[in-house]
C-alpha cells in the first residue's frame, strides 16, 4: 500500500484520507497473515531477503519512516508542522521566521480554516500540558510526539464544531463515549439521519429515546410535539388509547402496591384481601411485557376484573352499599346543579331567538321531578323530638 505524504507538510487527518486501492490478487502471497504483501525474489519466488536500506531509493526511505511516524502519532505529526511554523496570535511578523496561518495554507496548498484546525488541536493540548506551547517551538524542531489515540481528543475536522451548536454537540458526544466527529457528522447530515430513521426501525427506536430524554428539560419541543399530535388525526387516536391503558393499570397498581380503591361512585375504600390479590396477579403479568408488546389489551382485562370485584365487594356490605348510594346521589345533584347553574339568560337581547318548542316543555318536566325528588327526600326526614 502506498501513502503519499504531502511535502508542503499540510496533509490531511485520517478524516480526509481516501482508501488505498487493494493490491491486485496477484501481488499477493501466502504468508502467516493472510493478505500481506511480500516482495517476490528476482526469480518471482515470494520470501527473498528484503534488500538492505542502502540499497533502497533515499525517497523510499524518507517516506517509509514519515509514514511510520504517522502510524504512531497519527495527527500530531501534521499538527506538528503548523506548531512550529505558523506565528501565535498576537505575535507581530519578523519577531520569528514563522509566517501566518494564511501564508502557510498558501504554500501548503489548501485553505486557512484547515490549518487552523490543527493550529487549535495543538493548543488545546499545549493548555493540557501533553505537548510544548507554540511559543517555545521553532521551525524544524522535532519533539516526542503524543500517541494517535487521544489526537481526536483535541481534533475536528469539522469547522461546525466551533460553533456554539457544534461545542454542544461534541460535549453530548463525549457524554456519549462516542468520538464528536461522529455525532458532529450526523448533525451535518439530518437527511441521512432523516432516511435511517425512516428505514431502520432500531435507528427509529434510538432516536425515539433520545427525543424523550430531551424533552424533558426542552418546554419548546414539549410545546412544538404537542402540537404536532394534536394536529394529527392517527396521534390523536393513539395518545387517547395509551392514556386510557396508562389510568387502568393505574387503577390496578393502587389497589395492588397500597391495598385501596376508589369505587365506581368515587369514594376511597380499603381493598379486600381477595381484590388486592387479583390485583397483584393481574400487575405481575402486565410488568412482564416487554417494551414492544401491546398493554392495552392487558390493561382492559385488569381493569374489568377488578372492577367487578369492586362491585361485588360493595354489595356485598349494606353500610358501604348505603355510602355508595348516598356519594353517587350527591355527586350527581353537584352535576346536575353545575350545569343548571351556568345556564343564563344574561346574554339574550331577544329571546324570540333564543326560543324553541320544546326548551319550555323541558324545563317544565324537570321542574317535575325535582318536586318529586324533593317530596321524596322530605318523607325520610327524621322527625323532631
Amino acid at each position: 500500500m502506498t501513502v503519499a505524504i504531502d511535502p508542503s507538510g499540510a496533509a490531511g487527518s485520517p478524516d480526509d484520507e481516501k482508501p488505498a486501492q487493494e493490491t491486485p490478487p496477484a501481488a499477493r502471497v501466502a504468508s502467516g497473515d493472510d493478505g500481506f504483501w511480500v516482495e517476490p525474489g528476482a526469480d518471482g519466488e515470494a520470501g527473498a531477503p528484503a534488500p538492505a536500506e542502502s540499497e533502497v531509493a533515499e525517497t523510499v526511505v524518507r517516506d517509509a519512516r514519515e509514514f511510520g511516524v504517522y502510524a504512531r502519532t497519527g495527527g500530531w505529526a501534521f499538527a506538528l508542522k503548523v506548531a512550529r511554523s505558523v506565528r501565535p496570535g498576537g505575535q507581530p511578523a519578523g519577531q520569528s521566521p514563522k509566517i501566518s496561518a494564511k501564508r502557510f495554507a498558501e504554500l501548503a496548498g489548501c485553505s486557512p480554516e484547515r490549518v487552523m484546525r490543527y493550529y487549535k488541536a495543538w493548543d488545546k493540548a499545549a493548555d493540557d500540558g501533553l505537548v510544548p506551547h507554540f511559543e517555545i517551538l521553532v521551525p524544524g524542531q522535532e519533539i516526542e510526539l503524543p500517541d494517535s489515540d487521544v489526537w481526536h481528543d483535541y481534533y475536528t475536522s469539522r469547522s461546525g464544531a466551533a460553533s456554539e451548536r457544534g461545542t454542544a454537540i461534541a460535549a453530548a458526544a463525549e457524554a456519549e463515549g462516542i468520538r464528536p466527529t461522529k455525532a458532529l457528522e450526523v448533525a451535518e447530515n439530518p437527511t441521512a439521519l432523516r432516511a435511517a430513521i425512516l428505514a431502520d426501525p432500531a435507528t427509529a427506536g434510538t432516536a425515539r429515546a433520545a427525543l424523550l430524554d430531551r424533552l424533558k428539560e426542552d418546554p419548546v419541543l414539549q410545546t412544538e410535539l404537542a402540537r404536532d399530535i394534536a394536529r394529527t388525526d392517527e396521534l390523536k387516536k393513539a395518545v387517547a388509547t395509551e392514556s386510557r391503558a396508562a389510568d387502568r393499570i393505574g387503577y390496578v397498581r393502587q389497589i395492588a402496591e397500597k391495598g385501596q380503591v376508589r369505587t365506581p361512585a368515587g369514594q376511597t375504600i380499603d381493598a379486600p384481601p381477595e381484590l388486592r390479590a387479583e390485583a397483584e396477579r393481574h400487575l405481575s403479568l402486565i410488568d412482564e411485557l416487554d417494551d414492544g408488546e401491546e398493554a392495552g389489551t392487558w390493561a382492559t382485562e385488569a381493569y374489568d376484573s377488578v372492577r367487578e370485584l369492586v362491585v361485588q365487594a360493595v354489595e356485598a356490605d349494606p353500610e358501604l352499599r348505603l355510602k355508595e348510594r348516598r356519594t353517587k346521589f350527591y355527586s350527581g345533584l353537584q352535576r346536575a346543579t353545575k350545569v343548571f347553574e351556568e345556564l343564563t339568560l344574561d346574554d339574550v337581547d331577544d329571546l324570540d331567538d333564543l326560543y324553541e318548542d320544546d326548551m319550555l316543555q323541558r324545563l317544565e318536566e324537570l321542574q317535575a321531578a325535582i318536586g318529586t325528588c324533593i317530596a321524596t327526600l322530605r318523607k325520610a326526614v327524621p322527625a323532631q323530638p
